[in-house]
């Protein structure tokens, strides 16, 4: 009797040694970036341990890849991404990319001015680029005010105080992208 899931775990183990070299990382990093220890993963590169799933999330992790891509799952014939909206302070955030770790895309659309919270100038670590796909947007970056239209962008550092939002009554829709830390800062939870 075939045991397709002995096929795909037998996999694991190169892949995962190939993912670790090509980051030209040590099992000792490694293991201080997972939680796991250097001779578990040593076993698991070896194929002499077989992989749990809770050793499998931080690895996908550290490699920045998606745990499909560690156990090499057949594809499901839909290539399409299911968009769940965010919706947070009168934004709604469109998240285009679910790669862990790494550059995130969204897509975010600013209410119309007269219907946006106050303006709060923000600053975090990172960086942020955005491009102008429908309507104005008003961009503050420090002491210097912007309004940008469809097919505009403009890339900033994020530890510069800057607020973004609509510039007239009507919506604006702007393809962001940016890195964990902006992440966290746009899409954290309300402060109450």
């Amino acid at each position: 009797m075939d045991h397709p899931e002995e096929d795909v775990l037998a996999g694991v183990g190169p892949r995962l040694r190939a993912l670790r070299r090509a980051r030209s990382a040590t099992l000792a990093a490694l293991a201080t970036e997972t939680g796991l220890t250097a001779s578990t993963l040593s076993r698991l590169e070896n194929g002499k341990l077989r992989p749990t799933l809770e050793q499998l999330l931080p690895l996908a992790r550290a490699h920045g890849v998606p745990l499909d891509d560690l156990v090499a799952a057949p594809p499901t014939g839909d290539p399409r991404i299911h968009l769940r909206p965010v919706r947070r302070a009168g934004l709604v955030m469109v998240p285009l990319t679910r790669r862990a770790g790494g550059i995130q895309a969204y897509k975010v659309i600013y209410p119309p001015a007269g219907r946006a919270p106050a303006m709060r100038m923000r600053t975090h670590e990172g960086y942020e680029w955005f491009y102008v796909l429908n309507g104005h947007v008003r961009f503050v970056l420090g002491e210097q005010e912007f309004r940008l239209g469809a097919g505009e962008a403009a890339e900033f550092d994020t530890r510069v105080p800057h607020w973004i939002g609509s510039a007239d009554n009507q919506p604006a829709e702007l393809l962001t992208l940016f890195g964990a830390q902006g992440e966290r800062a746009h899409l954290a939870p309300s402060k109450r």
